[in-house]
């Protein structure tokens, strides 16, 4: 391998100090994505895959992905299929083929028989509450099992016994024989084995009994050859427990666990368990709901990987949890758009606008630079006649202080076409305006020399005769940005009007999109085309506005110091 490289963080130190003591062979380095499938990933899990991953190319290195299918009641292939699908999303090739936990089902049985011969596991006949009620606390040991003590012939007995299906489901376990008074709770004696008459999605019905991941996960990365296992924070206090398992495996290299802090981002739930609990009570409309921090969820929503792959960059990895306000990932998706969307005119809430002494018959063309940030993107022909659409918040008729847009008497510029000005406002007859008449200055063309007269006000329009029907689906937080640990089940701040359909207009540019396709729609913030579209029903999710409010936190914080 190369000369040790540049540590970016505290994990690539401590793989740095591995290669100079040439621990594993060849200075090799071998990392692990080890989902469980049983729900979609979500935000937390995009710095997990990113860190992994990201460690195996620095180092010319590789990465495996390993479901964790050690509970084959909560497991579908679904999830295993979404979570693949994410990983080669985020723009990640694993090193082949696909592992299972389930793979080594055999030889975590052998090893569990190890352990049983080396005296270090027993079988144990208490309840599950019974072993939760007798492991002590922080302040008390444990108290030990009446069969901590069992033979070890008679606990290969019944270890093989369980195999077969003998006993019911909880009626036994395997347990760990540590240390009942560990002041690591972990340590005393924790269940390694337990009974489960399920069907698993790989398996079938050869087992009835499954291994806990606390058991299965460190010796399937020593069989895969694992050299550093890295986990979040919470399995700091069980690397004890994770290193006393390897004690089952005889190869000289063994992995070494290194924790590090959770993604946490407001706003955003990353629980996959509160996640299916949403998704089953119908409060979004599936784990792929653009308002879900699933990673499904927010691709559907339109964030592209590279805007996510920098918010990792960018947030680093830390040794302490905190907590990233979610302006930042937005930041980081304006900042990928900014360049790549192409913008075009939609009026999300319109109302009409009738140019009176504009010809009745008469459709022209302006041209509209696609991106005036990227000159390469060229221009289009927008159509501009008679009858427009502009936005309804864009229309004031008693107009409060330094509002420079639409208003009786007032001038503004219509962007790439003319200055008109608002002349009278026609209204329904329950006092909700109908349209809105105005004059054209026909010197005013954009373009022209008499363009250049200058009014404070410039909008965004659609030509009403060649307008396209959308809708737009205006997406805000399911849980707000400031929420706090009141006592409330999160289920009661979930926010049940974080989802406006609005039926819009749009100019035929969008025609020329297809699903998956991302723009700007001008003054209104970047969108997507959503995969419900179908031929004649246009469907665009807004990812993000345009306000950038971490802009204005960080020259806040820029202030404070």
């Amino acid at each position: 391998m190369e000369e040790n490289k540049t540590a970016a963080n505290f994990i690539e130190a401590e793989i740095n100090k591995d290669i100079a003591n040439h621990v594993y062979s060849n200075d090799r380095v071998l990392t692990r994505f080890p989902p469980e499938p049983n729900g979609y990933l979500h935000i937390g899990h995009v710095k997990s895959i990113c860190l992994n991953f990201g460690i195996g190319e620095k180092y010319h290195g590789e990465t495996n992905v390993r479901f964790d299918d050690t509970n084959p009641t909560k497991e579908d292939v679904e999830y295993v299929n979404s979570i693949l699908e994410d990983v080669k999303w985020l723009g990640f090739k694993w090193k082949e083929p696909v592992h299972y936990a389930s793979d080594y089902f055999p030889e975590l049985y052998e090893f569990a028989c190890k352990l049983i011969r080396m005296g270090l596991a027993y079988v144990d006949d208490q309840t599950g509450q019974e072993i939760h009620d007798t492991r002590g606390d922080l302040e008390h040991p444990g108290k030990e099992s009446p069969w901590r003590n069992r033979s070890v012939e008679e606990n290969l007995k019944l270890f093989q016994e369980m195999k077969e299906g003998k006993y019911k489901d909880g009626e036994r376990c395997l347990r760990a024989k540590i240390d009942m008074a560990s002041p690591n709770v972990v340590m005393r004696d924790p269940v390694i084995y337990r009974i489960l008459h399920a069907t698993h999605h790989r398996t079938g019905d050869t087992w009835c009994i499954y291994p806990l991941y606390d058991f299965a996960h460190p010796l399937s990365d020593a069989l895969e050859g694992i050299t550093h296992s890295i986990c979040t924070l919470e399995f700091e206090e069980r690397r004890p427990l994770y290193n006393w398992c390897l004690q089952a495996y005889e190869g000289k290299e063994k992995p070494r666990q290194i924790e590090f802090a959770r993604l946490n981002v407001t706003t955003m739930i990353t629980s996959k368990r509160k996640l299916r609990k949403m998704v089953e009570a119908g409060l979004v409309s599936g784990w792929d709901d653009p308002r879900m921090p699933t990673i499904s969820g927010i691709r559907r929503r339109g964030y592209t990987p590279e805007s996510l792959r920098h918010f990792c960059d960018l947030i680093g990895v830390a040794k302490a949890d905190n907590m990233v306000d979610v302006s930042l990932l937005e930041y980081c998706i304006r900042e990928d758009l900014k360049a790549k969307a192409p913008r075009i005119m939609a009026v999300i809430d319109p109302v009409k606008v009738v140019l009176t002494n504009y010809p009745a018959d008469k459709v022209e063309y302006v041209t509209m630079e696609n991106n005036p940030e990227v000159e390469a993107m060229g221009s289009r022909q927008v159509p501009f006649s008679r009858n427009i659409y502009i936005e309804k918040e864009d229309f004031m008729e008693n107009p409060v202080k330094k509002f420079f847009r639409m208003t009786p008497g007032k001038e503004v510029r219509l962007k790439g076409a003319y200055i008109v000005k608002c002349d009278e406002v026609v209204k329904n007859e329950d006092g909700s305006i109908k349209e809105i008449h105005c004059t054209v200055d026909f010197d005013t063309r954009s373009g022209t020399p008499g363009a250049d007269r200058k009014v404070k006000g410039t909008l965004h329009w659609v030509c009403a005769d060649k307008a396209v029907d959308i809708d737009t689906r205006l997406y805000d937080y399911l849980i707000p940005p400031d929420d706090t640990d009141d006592g409330r089940d999160f289920m009661e701040k979930v926010n049940t009007h974080s989802l406006v359909v609005m039926h819009s207009k749009a100019e035929p540019a969008i025609l020329d999109y297809k699903i998956g396709d991302r723009f700007q729609f001008l003054r209104k913030g970047y969108f997507i085309i959503d995969k419900d579209t179908t031929e004649g029903h246009i469907v665009c999710n807004r990812i993000v506005g345009l306000r950038d409010s971490w802009a204005k936190i960080q020259k806040k914080q820029d202030k404070d110091k």
